[in-house]
Formats: structure tokens, C-alpha cells, sequence
């Protein structure tokens, strides 16, 4: 699959898995399984596009691409626990999660 497609799908998959947004305890843990197959800049792209749509929920914070690559960090930095991780990585694989391998 190329990239721009996997990246769009992937998007469809996070907005399927998190209708309603993703909640702050989850950042970490889905940051943490992004990182193990995306780039530092697909990342922040993944995130950028997050941020968009938590504006569309009524979230009106305006946020930089600065803001962003801050957010990340922020949330790559620290290790989230296997049971964090387990619980987005299943939240996600229920509408299809394309990173089996990720665990």
C-alpha cells in the first residue's frame, strides 16, 4: 500500500476508533504505537490532523505546527504502560487497526 493511502486510511481508522475525539490519557499510548511504524513527520501530521478534528467538535483552541511538534514530544517522551498501550491498540484493532504487528 502506498503511503498517502495508508495515511488516509489510517486516519479513517483513528476517527472510527475515536468518534468523539481522543481523550488526553490516550495521547501517550497512541502516540507510542504511531511511532513504531510512522515517521517523526507523519506523527506530527497523524496529530496535526487530530487537533483538526477536535476543532470540528467544538474545540476552538487555535494550535501552531509549533504547538503540535511541542504536543508530541510531550507525549513521545514519556512510556506509557502495556496496559495503556493494550487498551488503545484494542480500541483500535475493533474497527480494523492496520498495525497488528505493533505489540
Amino acid at each position: 500500500m502506498d503511503r498517502p493511502v495508508f495515511m488516509a486510511n489510517l486516519m479513517t481508522w483513528l476517527r472510527a476508533g475515536y468518534p468523539d475525539g481522543v481523550p488526553e490519557r490516550d495521547y501517550q499510548p497512541l502516540l507510542a504505537l504511531l511511532r513504531r511504524q510512522l515517521s517523526d513527520e507523519e506523527v506530527k501530521d497523524v496529530a496535526r490532523q487530530l487537533i483538526s478534528g477536535a476543532r470540528e467538535h467544538g474545540d476552538d483552541a487555535a494550535i501552531s505546527r509549533v504547538d503540535v511538534g511541542v504536543l508530541v514530544t510531550k507525549y513521545t517522551d514519556g512510556v506509557p504502560s502495556e496496559s495503556d498501550l493494550r487498551r488503545v491498540q484494542e480500541r483500535l484493532e475493533k474497527k480494523g487497526w492496520p498495525l497488528h504487528d505493533a505489540r
